[in-house]
């Protein structure tokens, strides 16, 4: 939790550094502190709600934050605007405001993160037992003293091994599971499109105001998406939304792949691109950090997960830097490539993702092998 309060701050800290930047190496600097909340916030949120939520709804809260964020994007591109038509795009303080207002959603993360309890296994690990099961109590655990006793044997069972390097053998399984999935969720081509929807949809034929116009629908489905995914994710599970959702990432980008192989009409684009967001949004962009945080053993969980982060982050720059190269002339190859990752996650899910969803934190640990 402190950590929350620290990013917190760092994101209150940018967003007003950013609107009272005095110059272009002070702009960069306050934005670099933004850059670490975002980094350090994508590791630590996911592994807070995964602590601390029931196992029966895990999969819903985690895919909370991924909703927040789809909305956050929206609320950004409408603020921008309403910043732009108040003030008038020319006005020379316009940017200035952009970044201003994100001091307040920051203030209001700074506050919510000061009132929020702490992660029952952290309370665990100093000791606080009682405040561990009021913890679990309070977010509606069905059986808070028996799952204090499994994190009591977790944390029992990992001191007596000592400590133990991340790369250790006995977490060889979960980890690669867990950098499996980080890595296809970059692997879908979701950046790529949402990167580069404008310039996609003008390599389709659209006018700028198409294209711009078209982006929009593109982050409605998006949104649509991911509330579906908040309803599906603890009723189907997490492996069938990957399955599914690589199956519809295959015919997404087999058709994107054809449009622009043939030069096909244009409107088929959007159907292409609107197939490859909806599959990230209710499959890969629902499950990763879910995933990443129930495979992830007590004693490896933030470190595992900031080391998917930084993969995550890393095949990120690769996407983004390559997709623009491949796609100069045609965008046939580059989705033809994410059609192959997609077929390639479907095989390696299906032979090798256990289900994860409604077992305890701890009840995993033992399934994976690392709970003993």
């Amino acid at each position: 939790r402190p950590v929350l309060t620290v990013l917190a701050f760092f994101y209150l800290v940018s967003a007003v550094g950013c609107a009272y930047a005095w110059n272009w190496h002070s702009l960069l600097f306050f934005r670099w502190i933004g850059g670490i909340a975002v980094g350090g916030a994508s590791v630590v949120s996911p592994v807070y709600i995964t602590e601390i939520a029931p196992a029966r709804r895990r999969g819903l809260l985690v895919a909370v934050s991924q909703l927040n964020i789809v909305v956050g994007i929206l609320m950004a591109y409408l603020s921008n605007y309403l910043v732009a038509y108040v003030l008038g795009p020319e006005h020379p303080a316009v940017w200035r405001w952009m970044f201003g207002v994100e001091a307040v959603p920051a203030a209001v993360f700074l506050v919510a993160s000061i009132l929020i309890p702490e992660s029952p296994r952290w309370l665990m690990k100093k000791g606080n037992r009682a405040a561990a099961e009021e913890v679990l109590t309070r977010f509606g655990h069905e059986a808070p003293q028996r799952e204090v006793d499994e994190i009591e044997q977790s944390l029992t069972s990992e001191r007596i091994g000592g400590h133990q390097s991340l790369l250790h053998r006995k977490y060889l399984k979960p980890l690669l599971l867990a950098g499996m999935i980080a890595a296809f969720n970059q692997l879908d081509g979701i950046n790529a499109v949402i990167y580069y929807t404008a310039d996609i949809f003008r390599m389709a034929g659209a006018d700028k105001a198409g294209a711009l116009m078209q982006s929009v629908i593109i982050g409605l489905t998006n949104l649509v998406m991911t509330v579906l995914a908040m309803v599906l994710i603890d009723r189907v599970g997490r492996k069938a939304l990957l399955l599914a959702g690589s199956v519809t990432f295959i015919l997404s980008h087999g058709l994107a792949a054809w449009v622009f192989h043939t030069h096909a009409q244009g409107w088929i684009v959007i159907v292409a691109m609107m197939g490859i967001v909806g599959s990230h949004a209710y499959s890969q962009g629902a499950v990763v950090w879910v995933c990443i945080n129930e495979l992830l053993p007590n004693a490896i969980r933030a470190s595992g997960s900031a080391a998917a982060c930084f993969l995550i982050w890393l095949l990120c720059i690769g996407v983004s830097w390559a997709f623009p190269v491949v796609a100069r002339n045609s965008g046939a190859p580059a989705f033809a490539f994410f059609a192959v990752m997609m077929l390639v996650q479907f095989v390696l899910v299906l032979k090798y993702l256990p289900e994860t969803k409604g077992i305890s934190l701890e009840q995993l640990q033992k399934r994976l092998g690392v709970g003993e």
